[in-house]
């Protein structure tokens, strides 16, 4: 896959997760035509990239300084990695310490909430869902402690998925944040 001019300009024509002198390659981490959802790196961190076994993981230790990068791409890549690795002391002390906002961490999610539980959140209809879905409500909802109901055809935006419970996701309605039912 070719890297852009544009895309190496975003990255100031260099490698975003190391200074390595290797030749560099492109990470695509979303949408193939989405330059804010790629990421430029050398090939020596795309090969240990794909390794997840604990010898390719003192390599990855550099990742406790790219997640505080301003870059939201280098902060999604960062997070799906040290959560893989999780299991070294090192990674999830970085990893507790991570801070995204909001629209990154619901970027960040998918891939490390679906391989870590197992579970596939379906909405009634058995389509796949993921963190940052919008769904709409299939029939009156009465918020349990409150005076709410969430009509019939409300939009509920950018979900989260409750991670150990594939049955229910959270979502704002009227700007409370309220636990669905997904069957």
């Amino acid at each position: 896959m070719n890297i852009s001019k544009e895309l190496l300009a975003c990255a100031k024509e260099k490698r975003e997760l190391c200074e390595n002198a290797d030749e560099l390659m492109m990470i695509v981490l979303g949408k193939d035509n989405d330059i804010n959802q790629q990421l430029v790196i050398c090939t020596g961190c795309g090969e240990i990239y794909k390794d997840d076994n604990a010898a390719a993981a003192k390599g990855w230790q550099k990742l406790t300084e790219t997640i505080c990068s301003t870059t939201p791409a280098v902060q999604v890549f960062s997070y799906r990695k040290l959560k893989k690795l999780e299991g070294m002391s090192w990674a999830q002390d970085a990893f507790d310490s991570i801070y995204l906002d909001e629209d990154t961490d619901l970027w960040a999610k998918p891939l490390a909430t679906f391989s870590l539980s197992g579970l596939i959140h379906k909405d009634s209809n058995g389509n796949i869902l993921e963190n940052g879905d919008n769904v709409t409500l299939t029939q009156d909802l009465d918020v349990k402690g409150s005076s709410i109901t969430a009509k019939r055809g409300v939009s509920v935006p950018r979900i989260k998925l409750v991670h150990d419970n594939e049955d229910q996701i959270e979502g704002k309605v009227d700007g409370q944040t309220i636990a669905i039912l997904t069957k």
